[in-house]
């Protein structure tokens, strides 16, 4: 579930991902997204933002339609993602509402990570899907470099530009022509924590690095691991260290590491590899230690946190809005499960984010009409009501998000308007930022073993770096 998937940005500082040129007008962005996305202490949260309500369920006839969709009777497509679960599941309700006002028929076909290496074994047998749902700026440019992708037509451009920010246009394009609608968007920077476990410990929500240093002393203190980690996963490793990374480094150095136009050999780099080791570096601090966290993959990282009454598995997770899909239904959000932003470890707090954009590879009239459809507000309400999904779609109404952790989450997201950026591992080219078992996500996965080995570790990644980007 990657989505991971991937960057907004700082709270108060200049911004931008290193694919599309950008203004550095991020200082609001950090604002707006730290301020009211994470001003999560989630016990104040009332109810939605705007006031509004929605009686309308996903599957219901109320749905709004908001968008012209052509009669397609006897068309098949094909939509390919990463993933699995119930994400899967709330996505093909979407999919199954555009059936019922075209008659076409969509079939969602499950891809392995990393998609784009999914994709091109597609392609090359001759049977690539309508649509892929690609996690990373890169992939979608990889996928235009080698003539998959195809340009977006009139009517999901016409949607793209009622329903988003420039910003969310601006990177679905490579080489100026629009390629991706930016369906599904993330905040990565949160911490998810059993509220039962802190109220027992006497633990309150850090606004800072030394400080959550020690709430999770007064939680192991308590007899609860602090941290589960979804260490098979290596992404949460990553984000893990863009959240310390942007905060400690700032906002320039990150967009500089992004673009590899400094090495990880960086002192900034050591910095925040010793930062991190604060925490990955006291084994009884995370649920099963390192080897237990290199085997546990995102979702069980999530419930492990949440399951075993008082006494969990561990108390925290590091995880974007979208575990909230993992969180046993027995646990209410903002009461039982509550989350506080990623603490500042410089003088702002991190806010990074990401997304997964739909990339057409077949071009045909149902393909362009699936494509508008997703960047509809009807399309992102459907998916927004059921839970654990954030849109950058500025049109989807507030009231849509069913509990007031998302509606803030959520209107954080809207409110940054332009002023964000991605994630840095999905700027990266494939190789080193988005490969299983490679890359940056097989060195960190090495750190959290030895997180002793900062200098070995910056070799590693600067070597491989080094390689992926051709410089």
């Amino acid at each position: 579930m990657r989505m991971t998937s991937r960057t907004i940005r700082t709270r108060r500082s200049p911004e931008r991902d290193g694919t599309t040129p950008h203004s550095r007008t991020a200082t609001r962005a950090a604002a707006a997204v730290a301020a009211g996305a994470l001003a999560l202490s989630l016990s104040a949260c009332g109810g939605s933002d705007d006031g509004s309500s929605s009686g309308s369920t996903p599957d219901s006839d109320e749905t709004a339609s908001n968008v012209t969709l052509p009669k397609l009777d006897g068309t098949s497509l094909e939509v390919a993602a990463v993933w699995s679960g119930t994400e899967q599941a709330n996505f093909k309700k979407v999919l199954q509402e555009f059936e019922k006002r075209t008659g076409a028929k969509v079939t969602f076909v499950p891809a392995q990570d990393p998609i784009i290496n999914f994709i091109g074994s597609k392609v090359a047998g001759g049977q690539p899907p309508d649509i892929a749902m690609l996690p990373q700026p890169g992939a979608i440019k990889q996928a235009v470099d080698k003539g998959w992708a195809k340009p977006l037509g009139s009517e999901a451009l016409k949607e793209l530009g009622e329903n988003y920010s420039q910003g969310w246009q601006d990177i679905g394009k490579v080489g100026g022509k629009q390629y991706g609608v930016y369906y599904k968007a993330a905040n990565k920077s949160l911490i998810w924590y059993n509220n039962q476990v802190f109220e027992n410990a006497g633990a309150k929500e850090p606004e800072t690095w030394p400080e959550l240093l020690d709430t999770a002393q007064t939680v192991f203190d308590s007899g609860v691991t602090p941290f589960s980690v979804g260490g098979s996963e290596g992404w949460t490793l990553t984000d893990w260290f863009e959240n310390v990374y942007l905060s400690q480094a700032g906002p320039e150095k990150y967009d500089q590491l992004a673009k590899h136009e400094i090495k990880w050999t960086d002192p900034s780099v050591k910095d925040a590899l010793t930062t991190l080791a604060q925490v990955w570096g006291k084994p009884d601090w995370i649920a099963g230690e390192a080897n237990g966290a290199l085997q546990t993959d995102f979702p069980a990282s999530v419930t492990q946190v949440f399951t075993g009454g008082d006494q969990p598995k561990a108390a925290m997770v590091a995880a974007g809005d979208f575990a909230q899909v993992n969180i046993p239904k027995s646990m209410k959000v903002g009461t039982d499960a509550k989350v506080f932003p990623f603490p500042a470890v410089g003088d702002n707090g991190p806010v990074v984010s990401g997304g997964d954009a739909a990339v057409i590879l077949e071009d045909s009239k149902g393909a362009q009409a699936l494509a508008t459809w997703l960047a509809s507000p009807d399309a992102a309400t459907i998916q927004a009501k059921l839970g654990g999904y954030l849109s950058p779609n500025k049109n989807v109404p507030n009231s849509a998000y069913p509990n007031p952790v998302q509606q803030k989450i959520a209107k954080a997201l809207i409110d940054a308007g332009d002023d964000f950026r991605f994630d840095m591992s999905d700027q990266a080219p494939q190789a080193f930022g988005g490969t299983p078992g490679k890359g940056e996500w097989k060195i960190l996965q090495d750190f959290l073993k030895n997180p002793e080995d900062v200098a070995g570790t910056q070799a590693k990644l600067e070597a491989e770096a080094a390689a992926a980007y051709g410089n």
